[in-house]
């Protein structure tokens, strides 16, 4: 386990103790106005240290508002990959229609953000690590909640207690987990696996994806900028999670070969790279849906609570406002008080996001021919118009007021 020094804080006697499980976005995103706010924070992340690389993340309409409060804005706009032009092709090849992204993401050109996931846990965690305890390569093994606080043992064998616990800790919680259940309860398929990963830039892309399609099978090649490498993402409809290739990594390669034999393009030559890469992530597409995100003195946050799924490509920015929106909270108020407050002004803005998948990006990606052939009309009469304004769903919600001095 690494530990980080312990926080540097001119605060005395703080409120609360709280621990959150998970260093991605929304823990530390989490650590920060939870600080501000005058708590003593610990985050625990089973990794060894951050998690650099990641597919690109886009930050949009609130949550620009949040990472302007926290300061990094002016980071993140240094980091923007700038992604310039989106190409389709049909199933030989040959190119449907290529348009500026802005098209089809609701996002607004020059003020939404797409960055590196990497390049955004930096700026986060730079943002806290000087007021944090920071403990890398642990994990939560059991929580005992009591009158008093919440009772931890780490996997790494240390136990402390805690006034709060948040899981931030992906679709796939442990901390959800342990409170509430097996992750099937909340889990809603969405009818697609995916699989991503990062290969040589020999494609001769800069700043654009190019993505193949035939119906229910999509292959796509991302170049954030004049890298030598691009990532390489592949998506296919599947009724039913793949349960023994989720857990497998031969399963999960086997699979990739079944469902894309006989597929054109370049989409061969990425199965094979698939074979061989070490950063191979392979998921079935889905949302965290939940009747509610706390339990006791505990409370949900990010994909542990509601995962949109990368169909709607809000999962960072719902990560960021659902920080902030918990942080402010829990300003004032007891845990009983300031969890209901965080479900009733959250709620709506994180189901407003969620229904997105209804409305268009799923689309994307058909599973008939003659869907296939809609979505091309589509895209060839979006190449003629100008770029579409910003999903109202991106900015609902009116941010509480931040912190003093914020």
């Amino acid at each position: 386990m690494t530990r980080t020094p312990p926080p540097r804080s001119a605060r005395t006697a703080p409120r609360r103790t709280v621990l959150i499980s998970g260093a991605s976005i929304a823990g530390p995103a989490l650590a920060y106005w939870l600080n501000r706010r005058g708590c003593a924070v610990t985050v625990v992340e089973k990794a060894p240290s951050l998690r650099h690389g990641g597919y690109p993340v886009d930050v949009r309409g609130t949550a620009l508002e949040v990472v302007r409060r926290m300061g990094i804005l002016p980071r993140l706009q240094d980091a923007h990959v700038d992604l310039r032009r989106l190409t389709f092709l049909d199933e030989d090849g040959g190119e449907v229609a290529s348009l500026s992204p802005h098209s089809l993401t609701g996002g607004t050109a020059g003020r939404d953000l797409e960055v590196r996931r990497g390049d955004l846990t930096d700026a986060l965690y730079a943002a806290v690590r000087d007021d944090v305890e920071f403990l890398f390569g642990d994990s939560i093994d059991t929580l005992d909640q009591t009158g008093h606080g919440v009772d931890v043992t780490f996997s790494g064998g240390g136990r402390r207690t805690f006034d709060l616990v948040f899981g931030a800790d992906g679709a796939h919680s442990r901390t959800r987990a342990l409170l509430f259940g097996p992750e099937e309860r909340f889990h809603r398929h969405l009818g697609y696996c995916f699989a991503v990963f990062t290969l040589r830039n020999t494609f001769g892309l800069s700043h654009e994806t190019v993505m193949w399609n035939s119906p229910g099978r999509a292959a796509a090649l991302y170049a954030v900028g004049d890298d030598d490498e691009v990532h390489a993402f592949l998506n296919f409809a599947h009724p039913e999670p793949p349960s023994a290739a989720l857990r497998d990594r031969e399963a999960q390669r086997a699979l990739l070969d079944e469902v894309f034999a006989g597929a054109g393009w370049e989409v061969p030559g990425i199965l094979a790279a698939a074979r061989d890469a070490d950063d191979l992530f392979f998921d079935a597409v889905g949302q965290i849906r939940m009747p509610r995100w706390s339990s006791g003195r505990a409370a949900l946050l990010g994909d542990a609570a509601y995962a949109p799924s990368f169909l709607t490509g809000q999962g960072t920015s719902l990560a960021l406002v659902g920080a902030y929106m918990l942080a402010a909270s829990l300003a004032d108020r007891d845990h009983t008080a300031g969890f209901a407050a965080y479900e009733r002004d959250t709620r709506g803005f994180v189901t407003l996001n969620q229904d997105q998948v209804g409305e268009g990006e799923a689309k994307l990606f058909p599973t008939t021919p003659q869907a296939l052939e809609r979505r091309n009309d589509m895209l060839r009469q979006l190449g003629t118009l100008p770029p579409a304004t910003e999903h109202p769903a991106h900015s609902a919600l009116t941010l509480p007021a931040p912190v003093p001095g914020t």
